[in-house]
């Protein structure tokens, strides 16, 4: 599918700051470092990583400089190490079981002392201890499996937990259940390692399948939950562990054709633009949040390829990168002044792109929300 300069499959550079995670169903030979010169404009693809199969989500910790990244067909969970050398590349510590099928999402506490996940197939979500100096896997996992189904039959014929993420307050841990309608809320000690029995948080419309709750960077009283099935984004006001809906909106151009989903969901880092992408209209939605919240449509932009299902926000370098799994292409969108984004020239054909992992400590860039 891509033909690799000999040179390339040998190399690594060492300034290589982006990794794109790859579907191993899709061509996809493991985690390919993304070398992009000063401006951006051109970019090379250099040997994947074998070590990280199947990565489709990761999070990154800053206090141990570890990453975490799920293997969503092996049902695991991997913790790397990148060495940031081109002969090393990416170590892999240790593997643990994900707590279900199909793990698709990941996300640390705020004291990164546990890490969650999300497991799509297994209808599951599972949250484990971190080791406080290594960073690794200790003492046995929690998991917690939903049950129900929604009126979709494609899609909804079982539980199918999506994206999970800790309250801003780390007393909550919330996960969506795409094929329940459903977002749950357990109550969290990270101190004592107790997780509480789910509470439905909130029921979404049903058959709208909610794939991932975007927590506000800045104010945590409010919350944007992004509906795959339905294509709709819902504001919602956090009211302790639950939330209630106050506006609704659609993701599409009013012309969009039938069929398209949503993917993935973020915000800039200031809190007053949310970007949704969608997959099938293949485009991705610029929303402006005013002061209290409420989202207004700015723009839909082309996102430079088919079935856009990640992007990364690169606001110092006002560039979005975004991985699109169905023609596996990776391509950039500049950001403007305002938020708006534009399509630009650049891009490179990933086998099996599904995710843009950015290696930097977080210290000088925030990972992907959501």
């Amino acid at each position: 599918m891509t033909n690799l300069d000999p040179d390339l499959r040998t190399a690594r550079p060492a300034a290589a700051r982006l990794f794109v995670g790859t579907y191993a169903g899709g061509g996809g030979e493991g985690l390919y470092p993304l070398h992009r010169d000063a401006d951006g404009g051109q970019w090379a693809m250099y040997a994947a990583d074998e070590a990280a199969q199947n990565c489709s989500f990761g999070v990154y910790a800053e206090r141990t400089g570890l990453h975490y990244l799920v293997d969503e067909h092996g049902g695991s969970v991997g913790v790397f190490r990148d060495s940031g050398d081109e002969c090393d590349g990416w170590a892999c510590l240790v593997r643990t079981p994900a707590g279900g099928a199909a793990p698709c999402h990941i996300a640390l506490d705020r004291s990164e002392s546990w890490f969650a996940v999300a497991n799509y197939a297994g209808g599951s979500i599972m949250v484990q201890r971190l080791d406080p100096q290594t960073g690794l896997p200790v003492d046995a996992p929690i998991v917690r499996a939903n049950a129900g189904s929604g009126p979709n039959p494609d899609r909804q014929e079982a539980p199918h937990a999506h994206w999970v993420g800790f309250s801003p307050d780390n007393r909550w841990l919330y996960a969506t259940d795409l094929g329940t309608d459903q977002v749950l809320a357990f109550a969290f000690d990270a101190g004592n390692g107790t997780l509480g029995p789910p509470i439905v948080a909130f029921d979404a419309p049903p058959g709208s399948g909610p794939r991932h709750l975007l927590l506000h960077p800045n104010r945590p009283e409010l919350a944007y939950l992004a509906c795959e099935l339905t294509s709709e984004l819902i504001l919602l006001d956090v009211a302790g562990p639950a939330f209630v809906a106050r506006t609704m909106v659609s993701t599409l151009p009013a012309d969009a054709a039938a069929g398209s989903i949503v993917a993935h969901i973020a915000a800039n880092a200031a809190g007053d633009r949310v970007y949704v992408s969608n997959r099938g209209d293949d485009s991705i939605a610029v929303f402006a949040l005013d002061d209290r919240g409420e989202p207004r449509l700015m723009e839909h932009v082309g996102s430079g390829g088919a079935s856009p299902r990640f992007f990364l926000l690169l606001e110092d370098e006002k560039q979005m990168v975004v991985a699109h799994e169905r023609d596996h292409r990776v391509t950039r969108l500049d950001i403007a002044p305002d938020g708006t984004l534009s399509p630009t020239d650049t891009g490179i054909v990933v086998p099996g792109a599904a995710f843009v992992l950015d290696a930097r400590p977080r210290s000088r860039a925030e990972p992907p929300v959501g």
